[in-house]
């Protein structure tokens, strides 16, 4: 097998993206300028090249935007259970056995894993951190410690696998071109395993300096120009009724679907989902559960309330998503699943520079071995 210039410049594209992220700089341009490259060399055409650009974030969006919508009915739900109030309401439980450093320590660490699953960390920590770390740190928890818990457990454990939403093992899956429940199951086990190892080595690291509880270590923290905390009670129009009722109700629908899911997978009693159809039914539940809690909120402006909790979710998820389509647009090139696309060739005979790399790789290390 011949490597052309295309498959080098593919290859030195993908590691000038990985040194990129490992000094911690935004990847958008180099995969960007890797894209430009790879379809002018591979044309011989500079305008080709930049047509490519466009077609990769074009094809990358389209396949993407499964992600985009998950992401943005998700947003939307908890915009509409903010507005009742239900959203303090579920972690109203989580503060009650917040006795001591400890105990706080890791009830945030299974508020913030539970709570992340379905609503991706990021509306997630803010929820979280309002309501959970000022009791925690007056029960003794040192502020980075409670930072720790809540970046583990929510941007490492639960965003690394996805396991309900799963938009992270679909876009690895998709750049792969392999099915998205195996890579799936796996980064879930594997999120397990090094979260609690990554959890446990944290707690007995900071095991010493949690203190005993005393509402000085929260009139402290507030000194050193952290967050205003408000420990006053939700003011909706809402009664206390409603608001348990759908802090109680959707996460009991969001368990009734892992059930759902859970047993599809392991007995023959429920028919196999596959590719994206997990992310589907928590999505049809998620608007189903928006509309519900934005006509309780107000039945007479409930349609232009569920349409502003949706514009609001949009807006969030291209914040979020938005620098990942270039990006993916760079890795979908090496598919040959999309890359006559992208380049504008004969889809007979799509180049497929990720595959050649690797059936060349193997090639290498075969000659080694012999």
């Amino acid at each position: 097998m011949d490597l052309t210039a295309p498959h080098w410049i593919y290859l030195i594209g993908t590691l000038i993206i990985i040194l990129t992220m490992l000094v911690r700089q935004n990847v958008v341009v180099p995969a960007v300028l890797m894209t430009f490259f790879i379809g002018w060399v591979y044309t011989g055409s500079f305008f080709s090249g930049l047509q490519t650009i466009f077609q990769a974030s074009l094809t990358a969006a389209g396949e993407l935007f499964n992600i985009f919508l998950i992401i943005a009915i998700m947003t939307a739900l908890l915009h509409s259970l903010k507005a009742i109030g239900a959203d303090e309401q579920m972690i109203t439980p989580f503060q009650r056995v917040m006795k001591n450093g400890h105990i706080s320590f890791w009830v945030i660490v299974g508020a913030t894993y539970a709570i992340s699953l379905f609503f991706w960390p990021t509306p997630a920590v803010p929820l979280i951190g309002a309501l959970l770390i000022p009791v925690a740190i007056r029960a003794g928890l040192p502020p980075v410690a409670a930072a720790i818990a809540i970046s583990l457990a929510g941007q490492g454990m639960a965003l690394s696998a996805d396991y309900m939403i799963q938009i992270a093992p679909m876009l690895n899956a998709t750049s792969a071109g392999v099915a998205v429940e195996p890579v799936a199951n796996r980064a879930f086990v594997l999120s397990i395993i090094t979260g609690v190892v990554a959890l446990t080595y944290a707690y007995f690291s900071i095991r010493k300096s949690i203190q005993k509880p005393s509402k000085k270590h929260l009139i402290e923290w507030e000194k050193h120009g952290s967050i205003e905390t408000d420990e006053t009670s939700v003011t909706t129009k809402q009664s206390k009724k409603q608001r348990v009722f759908f802090a109680l109700f959707v996460p009991i629908s969001f368990l009734i679907i892992v059930v759902y899911m859970v047993l599809s997978m392991f007995t023959d009693a429920i028919p196999s989902m596959e590719g994206g159809a997990g992310a589907a039914l928590i999505g049809g539940t998620a608007v189903i559960l928006l509309v519900t809690a934005s006509s309780f909120y107000n039945l007479r402006n409930s349609l232009t309330n569920v349409s502003d909790f949706l514009v609001k979710g949009f807006v969030f998820a291209f914040k979020a998503m938005g620098p990942v389509i270039p990006i993916a647009g760079f890795f979908f090139i090496g598919s040959g699943e999309f890359s006559a696309k992208i380049l504008g060739v004969s889809a007979e005979t799509p180049p497929s520079f990720l595959f050649d790399l690797v059936q060349a790789g193997q090639q290498i290390n075969l000659r080694v071995a012999f």
